[in-house]
Order: C-alpha cells, then sequence, then structure tokens
C-alpha cells in the first residue's frame, strides 16, 4: 500500500521521466541535415537520388560534368546514420553489405571518412570536388547548400 510520501515521489519521478523525454524529443528534432559543396563548386543544388549515387560510388561525377568524392562523416555517428536513412533509404547494415559488395567486385571504395561537421566543412571547403553532409548549425560562407536533407 502507497502512503501520500510514496504516491508523490512516485509522481515527481514519472514528470521528470517525461521532461526528459521531451528533451530528448526535442533535441533529436533539433539538428538538421544539409549536403553541402565549397562556396567554389559550380554545382548549385542536388536531388536527393544525385546525391544518393555519389555516396554510393554508383556516380563519380556532378550532373555538370565535374569529378564528384563523398566525404563521409564517422561510421555509427548519428549524422551518417540518419543521412544513409533518409537520402538512400539504407540503414547501416544495408551499407555495410553495399560496401562489401562493391568493394570485393571492384567497383567501388567507401567514401573517405571525417571526424565531425566542423571537418568536413573544413574538407569540403577546401576542395570543390568533394561534396559532404553536415548540421545546418555548422554551415559558413565558405561552403554551398545543395541538398536540405528531409
Amino acid at each position: 500500500m502507497l502512503n501520500a510520501f510514496s504516491v508523490r515521489r512516485l509522481a515527481i519521478r514519472l514528470l521528470c521521466c517525461l521532461l526528459c523525454a521531451c528533451a530528448w524529443q526535442a533535441q533529436a528534432g533539433a539538428r538538421e541535415l544539409v549536403v553541402v559543396v565549397s562556396a567554389k563548386s559550380p554545382v548549385m543544388a542536388l536531388q536527393a537520388r544525385q546525391v544518393a549515387d555519389i555516396f554510393l560510388a554508383e556516380a563519380a561525377r556532378y550532373p555538370g560534368g565535374g569529378e564528384a568524392v563523398a566525404l563521409d562523416q564517422k561510421l555509427g555517428s548519428a549524422a551518417r546514420n540518419e543521412f544513409y536513412s533518409k537520402v538512400a533509404g539504407r540503414a547501416p547494415e544495408q551499407m555495410k553489405a553495399h560496401w562489401t559488395k562493391m568493394m570485393f567486385t571492384g567497383r567501388g571504395q567507401p567514401p573517405r571518412e571525417a571526424a565531425g561537421s566542423a571537418a568536413v566543412r573544413r574538407m569540403v571547403a577546401a576542395d570543390p570536388a568533394l561534396i559532404g553532409y553536415i548540421d545546418r548549425a555548422a554551415l559558413n560562407a565558405s561552403v554551398r547548400v545543395v541538398l536540405v536533407v528531409k
């Protein structure tokens, strides 16, 4: 049997759990990924399918003909998992299988990795061939958004 003190303690714990869940949900929804190229690149916009083709090594050139080199975030990162889920429609396990097949058949290598959004932005800004994805909060004038990940 619960006394009044136990009921209050239980209610406070439940309220704390609810507030933590709401804060986590708000933070999870706050990140917006964007696909970026160097501000020096002639590429102005890309469709999700075009970006997916570049990141899956199914295309090595931008639609205008310039070389396209994908740059990933770290394996297992939330940004990477979200990017491949939303742009390519693939889960981490599917991506692992994709790259195993591509390497075994000699048709491609996985993209180079960078430590996070700031590192991706710096590398992409320095090389017009590179394309990467970053948190919108990491944007600056050195890169251009070519796709908002939805």
